[in-house]
Formats: structure tokens, C-alpha cells, sequence
């Protein structure tokens, strides 16, 4: 009874954040005053969207290493791909699959580094990839602004600033849509990209499959434990270091399909916000920063994209002001990050209490 009682204690506090959401998704639809047909047409167009952005935060997660926001480092590796391909003049899907191979060696390489960088911050990896992230923010900047026209010629004229060297703000893609126009179902107004769900079908088969290899065998041990991982011979900080390059690669894929989702590229900042999305959806979804599947990185974009559509349009309706609409959504898709980690800490210390009373009671039964 005690057991059925815990494990009911444990997906009560595990569903938390979801239902926390999902009530205030519930309160905010009514006010926002839009159809049905055009919330599901706008949830399918940022589950496309974000989908495999937040489906690569996955494997670092079963390795222990918590949420990559380092996964900026593919995002940026992902939109270098689109620019090259961009000046090339390549478009359609053919251009978004050269700017994926073009992604790859560079995210192996930026995953690399920021593995052997998180391996010197064992239990502090969140905080250290978030800070990577800005790091090699500076260093995309300088390489666009002042490398990309000077020193790596640039055919395209229109892409680069009138001083004849540096990258424009905003390029528009010509391989916008690549992907969703590939197989597009049309439905009583709603537009289904089929090819995009494909995609990203395609991911969700392939972690599946990942983690019943011997390397997600090795990542799991890992992740639960690293002593015992390293006294069965398991190699942690290679492991570790895998588990971010697949994370960054996938990262730099998911990119690229959220930029020709949308069909314009913000050249400095566009990768900023990727990972805080990113980890805001999974954590909607339930995921915590120790468990994550791929129904919670799903359910996870479709709930937080939702709220993120209705509330400023509910809080304009609401207060009459369309900037206190605006601060509804900045202040929700901030604060849901910090509201689930403080969930997910509180969860952690109610399961040991509930493990530490479950084995006091076991002890008392046992006959002396």
C-alpha cells in the first residue's frame, strides 16, 4: 500500500508543471478571442517548427548532464549553413540538406570543446553550458562580422554590408519552406507539413534506437551513476563528450529546420533564445533536468507554444494594453524555466523523503 501510495505521490508531483500550464492555457484561449482553426493551424506550425530543437536536448539529459543550453553551439553551426548556402544560391530542400552536411564538422568540433569543457564541471554542467553559450556567441560574431567578405570570399553581394566585409542582420532564405513544402496537406484550413513531421518522426526513431546501443547503454549508466559507471570500465568523459557532440549536431539540424520554417535569418542573435525555448518546452512537457522522453519534449512544445500564442493576445484583452500583453509572454516563457527546476528540486527532496520513510517502514515490519 505504502509502495502504491509513493509511486501516485511521485507522477502527481512529476505532473505538476503540465497541469500548472495546462490551466493556464485553459484561462488564457477564451480570452484571447481566436478560433479553433486558427490555434490548431498556429500549435502544427511551431510543433514543426521547435520540435527538433527540443527533441535534441534529449540524450545529454539520459547522460546526466542535465539541459544543454550549450545546444547554441549547433544552433550557430546550423545558421553558418544556411548563410553559406544562402551565397551559393542553392534553394529547396537540396540547399537545406548542403547547409546540414556544411553544419556537421562544425558542430562535432564546437560539441567536442564544450564536452571537454563540461567534463571540468562535473555538477555544474547547466550553468557552464549557458555560459559557453555566450562565449561562443562572441566568437560566431566576430567570425561573421569581420572574417565572412574580407578573408572568406562571399559571391553574393546583397548578403554582405555596404563597408564590403561583415554579414547583414537579416538575410532573407531562398531555401525558406524547403522542408514543409516538400509534402503539404492542406485541411479545412490548416496546413500540415508533412515532410517536416517526417523529420522529425525520423529523430524520434533514431533516439529510440540510440539508446539501445551500447553507447546509450553507456550513456544511462552514466548518467545514474559515474562511479559505478567507471568501476564497470565504462569511459565517463568520453561518454559525456559523445553525448554532447550528438546533442550539438542535432542542434545544428534543428536550426535549420526552425529558420526555413520561418524564411528569414537573424544574423547575431537569432541563436540566443534557441536553447531557453528549447528546455522551457521540455520541462512544460515534464521532463525534469534527470528524466526527459520524447512524449514530454511533444507534449511539451505543443503546451508551451500554445500559451506563448494566447497570452499576450489575452492580457491586451484583458488590461486593454498591448504591452502588458507583451510583458505576459516574456514574464511566462522566463519564468516557466526557473518555475519547473525549483518544481523539479522539491520533487527530487519529496521522492528521497518518501524512499527514507518507505524503507523505515520496511524495517519496522520485518519480524525481530
Amino acid at each position: 500500500m505504502m509502495k502504491d501510495k509513493n509511486k501516485i505521490g511521485k507522477i502527481l508531483t512529476g505532473s505538476v508543471v503540465p497541469i500548472m500550464f495546462l490551466v493556464i492555457s485553459a484561462i488564457a484561449i477564451p480570452l484571447s478571442r481566436f478560433t479553433g482553426t486558427y490555434l490548431i493551424d498556429q500549435v502544427i506550425t511551431r510543433l514543426v517548427r521547435n520540435s527538433f530543437l527540443v527533441l535534441s536536448l534529449l540524450l545529454p539529459i539520459m547522460a546526466g548532464m542535465g539541459i544543454n543550453f550549450g545546444m547554441v553551439l549547433g544552433a550557430m553551426a546550423g545558421q553558418i549553413g544556411l548563410i553559406f548556402i544562402t551565397d551559393w544560391g542553392i534553394d529547396g530542400w537540396q540547399g537545406l540538406l548542403l547547409a546540414g552536411l556544411v553544419s556537421t564538422p562544425i558542430s562535432i568540433g564546437l560539441g567536442y570543446f564544450g564536452g571537454r569543457v563540461l567534463n571540468k564541471a562535473k555538477g555544474r554542467e547547466m550553468i557552464t553550458s549557458m555560459m559557453l553559450g555566450f562565449f561562443t556567441s562572441g566568437n560566431d560574431q566576430f567570425f561573421l562580422l569581420y572574417l565572412c567578405g574580407s578573408i572568406i570570399p562571399f559571391k553574393n553581394a546583397n548578403l554582405i554590408l555596404s563597408r564590403e566585409y561583415g554579414v547583414r542582420n537579416a538575410i532573407d532564405l531562398p531555401a525558406a519552406k524547403g522542408f514543409d513544402n516538400l509534402i503539404l496537406l492542406k485541411i479545412g484550413g490548416v496546413s500540415i507539413p508533412i515532410g517536416t513531421f517526417i523529420i522529425i518522426g525520423l529523430i524520434c526513431i533514431f533516439t529510440i534506437w540510440f539508446r539501445k546501443t551500447k553507447l546509450g547503454h553507456d550513456m544511462r549508466a552514466v548518467g545514474q551513476d559515474m562511479g559505478v559507471a567507471n568501476s564497470a570500465g565504462i569511459p565517463v568523459e568520453k561518454t559525456r563528450i559523445k553525448s554532447i557532440i550528438v546533442s550539438t549536431v542535432l542542434a545544428g539540424y534543428g536550426q535549420i529546420i526552425y529558420l526555413q520554417n520561418i524564411g528569414t535569418l537573424n544574423t547575431y542573435n537569432g541563436a540566443d533564445q534557441a536553447a531557453l525555448f528549447a528546455a522551457a518546452s521540455l520541462l512544460v512537457g515534464g521532463a525534469s533536468v534527470a528524466r526527459a522522453t520524447i512524449p514530454n519534449a511533444i507534449f511539451g512544445t505543443a503546451l508551451f507554444h500554445l500559451m506563448f500564442l494566447v497570452m499576450p493576445v489575452a492580457g491586451k484583452y484583458l488590461t486593454g494594453q498591448a504591452m502588458i500583453g507583451e510583458y505576459f509572454r516574456m514574464f511566462f516563457s522566463y519564468g516557466v524555466v526557473t518555475t519547473a527546476l525549483i518544481i523539479h528540486s522539491w520533487k527530487r527532496q519529496k521522492d528521497k523523503e518518501m524512499e527514507r520513510k518507505s524503507i523505515r517502514l520496511e524495517a519496522q515490519a520485518k519480524p525481530k
